[in-house]
């Protein structure tokens, strides 16, 4: 199976090299695309330099300026699909997801899932290093989308999951409207309504320990009104219209 792991980044200078040389250590044989957003801290030269010593398996697709998170990962898909891989991964460039995990949610798939999500609400998930008010964010906002859409997922806003390509390439990726961490809701909701099996793997997320996060009340409030208006889309029949490819 040819897998890929899609990492977007955003002035990821300090982190970017040594993540891409973790997933590029396993014997799995992953490829990388990096989705740069025009990072003005050098971080798409410092993946040219990993690209040519290891020309084949690191990608890079440059964006004009900071388009959003949902916005980088379609574009990914694309050019995933594009380019014929079977398993593609959402990854965060700043080791809040370990690439050991890589091995886990491809072998859930391998198992008979469509989508595995890297959950940090299932027994045996956890997170570190987090304030108690990103807490009470994370974990309110699962239990709100949990409500509002019915949809069996624990932890519907993480970020590090695997998708089998039937799944995206069965989705009109235009139509997917959230840009921010309300886009990892949208897509899970999808695949869910769509009727592929999405199994959680059980990840321990440590918050990231250099860098800046993205966080901002804007994704927060895209989130919390993006849920009921996705599920109110679902109910009047748009959403599937919509999502389902023709």
């Amino acid at each position: 199976m040819k897998k890929i792991v899609l990492i977007p980044t955003y002035n990821e200078k300090e982190n970017i090299s040594a993540i891409i040389n973790a997933v590029l250590a396993f014997e799995s044989n992953y490829h990388i695309l990096v989705i740069d957003d025009g990072s003005p801290d050098g971080t798409a030269d410092i993946v040219r330099s990993i690209i040519a010593e290891n020309e084949g398996r690191v990608f890079i697709e440059c964006r004009a300026g900071k388009l959003g998170l949902g916005t980088a990962y379609i574009h990914g898909f694309k050019w995933a699909l594009k380019n014929n891989y079977d398993y593609i991964i959402e990854m965060d460039a700043d080791f809040s997801h370990d690439p050991k995990d890589l091995d886990r949610l491809c072998a859930a798939i391998d198992a008979g899932a469509d989508v595995a999500v890297g959950s940090r609400y299932v027994k045996g998930g956890s997170t570190e290093n987090w304030p108690l008010d990103r807490k009470i964010y994370s974990q309110g906002g699962s239990a709100y989308t949990r409500i509002i859409t019915g949809m069996p997922v624990k932890d519907p806003t993480a970020g590090f999951v695997c998708y089998r390509n039937i799944v995206l390439s069965s989705m009109n990726l235009e139509n997917i409207k959230f840009i921010g961490y309300a886009f990892q809701i949208e897509m899970k909701f999808a695949s869910w309504r769509l009727g592929f099996k999405i199994k959680e793997v059980p990840i321990k997320f440590i918050d990231r320990k250099i860098g800046v996060s993205k966080m901002s009340k804007g994704i927060i409030k895209e989130a919390v009104l993006g849920v009921f208006n996705m599920q109110w889309q679902y109910i009047t029949g748009k959403f599937l219209k919509q999502i389902k490819k023709n």
